[in-house]
């Protein structure tokens, strides 16, 4: 029986990496194809390597200009939302004062209010403020949607750290934002990597605020350039380019997470252990 289930487990292993890596193997191949094999032989390997469909889905299409725009937000979302999300976190968790109940649970209903409720109102808002179409107005909207996750995910790792340390850097001489920039804040580094990561993937696969915030081509974001662009290149029969982008889309969420696998692993398993 034993011996049946490590067989067992290890089928459903290789199915799960079939299932999950064959995709995204023939999209790559796809990408290397002339457009008229891809529907003609879908499943052939290419007889001659078409590397201009990335010249072209990346300058023709205007791919490239939303892969800078989704970079620009993304990277400006990250940089504004990680240090106010950890202040917000650390007085929340550390911190005890009236109306301390209602706010954390404002950040907590956050999390569970559907932001398309609100697109309506939030447009006429950025509108009113010169925002709508611009990307300093999108990454406002991105940091005030990321926060609750944030605020939720950054808590639970300041809560694992003891509160004697505030106390001890207290009687050091420390003030309350010392305290907090030159020690809680490096005790949560995992945490930070963390929300850094899965936000940041978040972000750049953002796409329905994108489309109702961004109207005009040159500011679309790489999921609203690359939709768009699905659209049009259907009826062009290009599916070269096609699929040439959705290779650029993919290739920068691969790289980090090759890159950061194990650092989110661990931090992962940390809070676990510490909650």
């Amino acid at each position: 029986m034993r011996t049946f289930g490590r067989i067992l487990g290890a089928l459903a292993g290789f199915l799960l990496f079939v299932g999950t890596a064959g995709p995204i193997a023939w999209v790559v191949v796809s990408s290397i194809k002339p457009g008229y094999m891809i529907p003609a032989s879908p499943w052939s390997l290419p007889t001659q390597p078409a590397w201009g469909n990335f010249a072209k889905a990346w300058g023709t299409t205007g791919i490239g200009s939303g892969f800078v725009n989704s970079l620009v937000a993304s990277l400006a979302t990250l940089a504004i939302l990680l240090p106010i999300g950890a202040m917000a976190a650390y007085v929340l968790s550390k911190y005890r004062f009236r109306g301390h109940g209602l706010v954390f649970g404002g950040f907590m209903g956050g999390m569970m209010f559907p932001h398309l409720l609100v697109i309506v109102p939030l447009f006429m808002l950025l509108r009113d403020l010169k925002g709508v179409d611009t990307l300093w107005g999108l990454i406002l909207v991105y940091v005030a949607y990321s926060l609750p996750f944030t605020v939720f995910v950054l808590g639970g790792f300041f809560d694992s750290v003891p509160d004697e340390l505030i106390e001890a850097s207290m009687m050091d001489g420390c003030t309350h934002a010392s305290t907090f920039w030159r020690v809680m804040l490096p005790l949560v580094k995992p945490g930070l990597a963390v929300v850094g990561i899965f936000a940041g993937i978040g972000l750049w696969n953002e796409y329905a605020l994108a489309k109702v915030l961004l109207t005009s081509q040159a500011g679309f974001t790489l999921p609203v350039g690359l939709a768009n662009l699905t659209m049009t290149q259907q009826y062009e029969a290009d599916w070269g380019a096609l699929f040439a982008a959705l290779v650029i889309v993919m290739a920068p969420v691969i790289l980090v997470y090759a890159l950061f696998r194990d650092r989110v692993q661990q931090a992962m398993t940390a809070g676990a252990l510490k909650g």
